[in-house]
């Protein structure tokens, strides 16, 4: 059972991830977040899919991530963010380039609110 505490954390993370997708959105005209219940059940399905499918993409492709040192993983994010956009109502990504500059956006967002907030 999560503790108090646990639980704190983990709803602190889930809103920098919100804010950070509100923010990405924000900066990148091609990225529609349609209120901040939207932006909360994005952050949600991209972190749920972060910890389940990424995994998987990464060993499947890992060949492919070798050979590009790493930029592979940028497109895996994007499948990740274009998936999420196509499930959750009120958040839209338009194209799969807008959906790799929300995800270095989101990642760089995201890390500076961690820092902000210390978590």
């Amino acid at each position: 059972m999560l503790g108090l505490l646990q639980m704190t954390h983990l709803l602190v993370s889930w809103l920098i991830m919100t804010i950070s997708v509100l923010v990405a959105a924000y900066v990148l005209p091609g990225v529609k977040v349609g209120s901040f219940g939207s932006a909360l059940v994005a952050a949600l399905a991209i972190g749920i899919l972060n910890a389940l499918l990424r995994p998987v993409l990464i060993i499947l492709t890992l060949p492919l991530t070798i050979v590009t040192l790493g930029l592979f993983l940028l497109v895996i994010n994007a499948v990740i963010v274009m998936i999420v956009g196509s499930i959750v109502k009120g958040f839209e990504v338009r194209g799969f380039f807008t959906a790799i500059l929300f995800s270095i956006i989101l990642t760089v967002a995201h890390w500076i609110l961690r820092a902000v907030i210390h978590t």
